[in-house]
């Protein structure tokens, strides 16, 4: 499966790895950690250098408790970051955002992903669907402030397929084509442990609808919830070859260096098995 935005070709033939890079001040893992462009550029290029194809550029956090920010002060973070991105790195930008105003902006600025947490209403699918780019669908419940206290499903998977199913269908009827969706189930947002976990274990249920499947796991509580230590990096890494084998396209990832290492021992595996 390729896909092929602006100028780039994302070949899913290899799981892609999609480098987080956190503008934010309270971001959950690295929140304050690159708040100069030079230590963003220097951020993203070791990405880019040790493996990563897609960087994911957010400016406003969205762990669980968040509150939102100003439209002014998202645009402020992130513009300026991907123009200077889009100067010195020819690579896959995406920009994690929910504000048409922002998606506007980053459009102007050439982006090549939309990758919201929320479903878009008809205007924001209208201006994307004028425009050459991908959007990712990601499975939410609730919002971010609320999400964690107590979420409930009586058939998890199949409430996630029925969601991407009936998002889908809405995306197409305002003029985004299948062939630019990517789909996200949403690790930790509205899901206990135990949701988290058996998404993981039956990510390859949504290899049915034929779309690229992007996941996030990288340093969330899943992982030290369950491993009972702060020090996630090793169940990062875990998460994300369990989510390669079973069907997953592109890891969003912190730390690309680590994640690109273990999967090449599952491309390795996964052709000798085929």
């Amino acid at each position: 499966m390729n896909l092929i935005i602006n100028n780039h070709i994302l070949n899913f033939s290899d799981p892609c790895i999609m480098g987080i890079l956190n503008i934010t001040p309270d971001s959950f893992f690295d929140g304050g950690k690159y708040n100069t462009i030079n230590k963003v550029i220097n951020h993203v290029s070791n990405m880019i250098n040790d493996g990563a194809s897609i960087i994911d550029v957010g400016g406003e956090s969205t762990r669980p408790g968040s509150e939102h920010i100003s439209v002014n002060e998202e645009l402020d973070r992130v513009i300026p970051v991907v123009l200077e991105l889009q100067k010195r790195f020819n690579t896959i930008i995406s920009v994690n955002t929910s504000k048409i105003e922002v998606i506007k902006e980053s459009i102007l600025a050439g982006v090549d992903i939309i990758n919201s947490i929320y479903p878009f209403d008809k205007k924001i699918l209208k201006l994307m669907a004028n425009n050459n780019l991908l959007v990712c669908i990601m499975h939410i419940k609730g919002t971010p402030k609320n999400m964690q206290i107590f979420p409930f499903y009586s058939n998890l998977i199949l409430e996630i397929s029925e969601y991407f199913d009936y998002q889908i269908k809405k995306y197409q009827k305002y003029g985004i084509k299948k062939n630019r969706i990517i789909l996200d189930p949403g690790f930790g947002f509205g899901k206990n442990l135990s949701h988290n976990y058996m998404l993981l274990s039956q990510l390859n249920i949504f290899s049915k609808f034929k779309l690229p499947l992007l996941v996030g796991m990288s340093h969330k509580s899943m992982i030290s919830k369950l491993t009972g230590t702060t020090k996630s990096l090793y169940g990062s890494i875990a998460c994300a070859v369990i989510a390669v084998i079973n069907g997953a396209n592109i890891i969003r990832v912190h730390d690309v260096a680590q994640t690109a290492a273990a999967l090449k021992i599952v491309k390795s595996t996964l052709t000798i098995k085929n």
